[in-house]
C-alpha cells in the first residue's frame, strides 16, 4: 500500500496529501488509437495512454512524468475530440479506475472523477437524496462534470460541490473549496495559475423521497431516448445554448439539421447533436461541420455558437 502524508496546505485549501510509492502499477501504452476512447469514435492517436489502477497509483504516475509533459484527461470521452493528427502527450483515463463512491458521515456524498455521473444519481437516490437526478442525464464522468460545470433541466453541478479534491504535477492530492475557482456557464477554472486536474469530490443533495427521485431518473432517461441520436456515435450538445435562447433551434432554423460533410451529419432527432452514423467520419470532418455551422449561424442569425465538446490534438 502506498504511503500517505499529509500535509497542511492553508485554511481555504484543506490539506495535501502527498501519496509516496515507489513505482505505479497501472498499464502505459504507446501510440494509442482514440477513437475506441471516445464516444463520436472518430479521431487520431495519443503517444501514450495511461490506465491507473487508483488514485494512489495515478498520483505515483504523474509524479513519474517530467514537468512539460502534455496530459489529457480522459473520462467516457463523451465531449471529445482528437484531432486525426493525434496529440503529442499523455492521455489518463480515469474510468474504471477512480471509481470510489460513497456516503460520508455528514451527508456529503464522495464521489472519485471516473464515477459514471448516471450512477452517482442513482447513489444519490438510493440514499434518500434528492436533487441529483439531473446528472443522469449527464452522458459523462463527474471529473468531466466538474471540469465543465455540467448540468442540464436548470440544474449543475457546481451548485451542490462543497469541496473538490485536486491532483498536480507532482503527484499531490490537495482539498480545495468552491471560492477558488472561477464558475460559469459550462466553464471552471482555478482562480490561482495552478496546473491540477479534479480527482474527486464531495457534493451535497437535500433530503428527499428516493423512490420519486428513482422515477424522475427513469423519466429522464426515457426522454434522452426519444429526443436524442443515442443509438448513433456522437459527443452530446456540440454547441453551448447562447444566452436566452437553443443552438438547437438556431441550426435548425437555418436549416442545417441532415447537413453533410463526409461521414459527419448534423443529427436528424437533434440538430445540436453532430453524429457519425456509419462510424466512417473522420475527426476532420466532424470539425469542418462544426466550423460550417457556426459561419451559417452567424451569418443567418449574428450569433456566435460556442463549442461545449472539446477539440484537442494537431491537425493532420
Amino acid at each position: 500500500m502506498p504511503e500517505i502524508a499529509l500535509v497542511k496546505a492553508g485554511e481555504s485549501s484543506g490539506m495535501t496529501v502527498l501519496i509516496k510509492t515507489k513505482e505505479w502499477r497501472g498499464e502505459l501504452r504507446a501510440d494509442e488509437p482514440m477513437a475506441q476512447h471516445v464516444s463520436w469514435r472518430a479521431g487520431g492517436r495519443v503517444a501514450s495512454a495511461y490506465f491507473p489502477v487508483d488514485l494512489a497509483d495515478l498520483a505515483a504516475f504523474i509524479a513519474s512524468l517530467r514537468l512539460d509533459e502534455p496530459l489529457l484527461f480522459v473520462g467516457f470521452g463523451s465531449n471529445l475530440l482528437i484531432r486525426d493528427g493525434g496529440f503529442n502527450g499523455t492521455a489518463v483515463f480515469t474510468r474504471g479506475a477512480l471509481d470510489g463512491l460513497r456516503i460520508e458521515p455528514d451527508g456529503s456524498i464522495y464521489a472519485e472523477a471516473g464515477v459514471a455521473c448516471p450512477k452517482f444519481a442513482r447513489f444519490a437516490a438510493t440514499q434518500d437524496l434528492s436533487g441529483a437526478e439531473f446528472l443522469a442525464g449527464i452522458p459523462g464522468t463527474i471529473g468531466g462534470a466538474l471540469a465543465m460545470n455540467a448540468g442540464c433541466h436548470g440544474s449543475e453541478t457546481w451548485n451542490h460541490v462543497e469541496r473538490v479534491l485536486m491532483l498536480d504535477r507532482t503527484g499531490a492530492l490537495r482539498e480545495r473549496v468552491p471560492a477558488e475557482f472561477s464558475v460559469g456557464y459550462r466553464h471552471v477554472g482555478l482562480k490561482a495559475s495552478c496546473d491540477e486536474w479534479f480527482a474527486a469530490a464531495w457534493l451535497r443533495f437535500p433530503a428527499g423521497d428516493g423512490q420519486a427521485a428513482q422515477e424522475q431518473i427513469r423519466n429522464l432517461l426515457e426522454k434522452r431516448m426519444t429526443t436524442q441520436p443515442l443509438t448513433l456515435p456522437n459527443a452530446g450538445s456540440v454547441f453551448r445554448n447562447p444566452p436566452g435562447d437553443h443552438a438547437a433551434r438556431l441550426i435548425e432554423a437555418a436549416g442545417l439539421k441532415g447537413k453533410t460533410v463526409g461521414g459527419a451529419q448534423v443529427s436528424e432527432k437533434h440538430s445540436n447533436f453532430i453524429v457519425n452514423p456509419d462510424g466512417k467520419a473522420s475527426a476532420t470532418e466532424i470539425e469542418m461541420l462544426i466550423g460550417q455551422i457556426q459561419a451559417v449561424v452567424l451569418e443567418k442569425f449574428g450569433v456566435e455558437l460556442q463549442l461545449e465538446a472539446r477539440i484537442v490534438g494537431e491537425k493532420p
